[in-house]
């Protein structure tokens, strides 16, 4: 398990890295802890090889939540965690996918089960893919990186981390959906299907997926908000 926080006083950073030393020997688990003295210096040092991410919000030149949106930019996947004296600071993490918050002065009991389940979220997915054909070619994608999948010009079109990625053959998106029901994917229109991990928000008719609006049919609206609620219960989202 690799760790990185970013943490302008040192007393709190040592009591982090302490709790966690404790945990990884309670848990059974290899640890390596990297610490920063603001967001800044992470985000100039930042290579996406951390599970986790502790940051602090409220810190001078770059906050943790600055410095979160600046890594998710490079870094869809990493597990993001905020430190914060007030908890409405940290609804902001929200928009930058953060999975949940820890109020200072920090409690080891409270940071386990955060870290507990930022653990299992650092599993999900991790080796699922996708095969498409591609003009003969076969191309793999991994779920985590795909955003949705959208009927396009009677083909479907994958639109991912990486790029777009356009389908040949008959496949059609029921199919899909099917095959990633239980990853997180919903339909929220007859021609789009989404991962609910890259959902910012829903407004009206619309709901805001890694930055593109996508349309919400009345028909799938209902069902398209319970899944989001049920996703962000089961500790996806703050």
């Amino acid at each position: 398990m690799r760790i990185a926080i970013a943490e302008d006083e040192p007393k709190f950073a040592q009591q982090v890295q302490t709790y966690l030393q404790r945990f990884a020997e309670e848990n059974q688990l290899s640890l390596t802890v990297q610490t920063y003295s603001d967001g800044a210096e992470l985000v100039e040092d930042y290579r996406p090889v951390w599970d986790i991410l502790l940051l602090d919000v409220d810190m001078p030149g770059l906050d943790g939540i600055s410095a979160a949106r600046c890594i998710r930019e490079v870094d869809a996947d990493v597990v993001i965690i905020f430190v914060t004296n007030l908890a409405q600071y940290a609804i902001c993490g929200y928009e930058v996918n953060a999975l949940d918050y820890v109020l200072k002065p920090i409690n080891y009991y409270a940071l386990s089960m955060k870290l507990k389940k930022a653990l299992r979220f650092c599993h999900r997915d991790g080796s699922k893919f996708l095969l498409l054909n591609q003009g003969g070619d076969v191309v793999r994608i991994p779920l985590r990186q795909l955003y949705y999948v959208e009927v396009y010009n009677h083909q479907l079109r994958y639109r991912t981390a990486e790029g777009d990625f356009l389908t040949t053959g008959s496949r059609s998106l029921t199919a899909v959906a099917k095959e990633l029901a239980g990853d997180g994917f919903v339909r929220c229109h007859s021609g789009y299907l989404v991962n609910l991990r890259y959902v910012d928000k829903l407004e009206g008719n619309n709901v805001q997926v890694a930055g593109e609006l996508l349309p919400v049919s009345r028909k799938r609206r209902k069902e398209f908000l319970q899944a989001l609620l049920d996703d962000a219960k089961g500790g996806v989202k703050l």
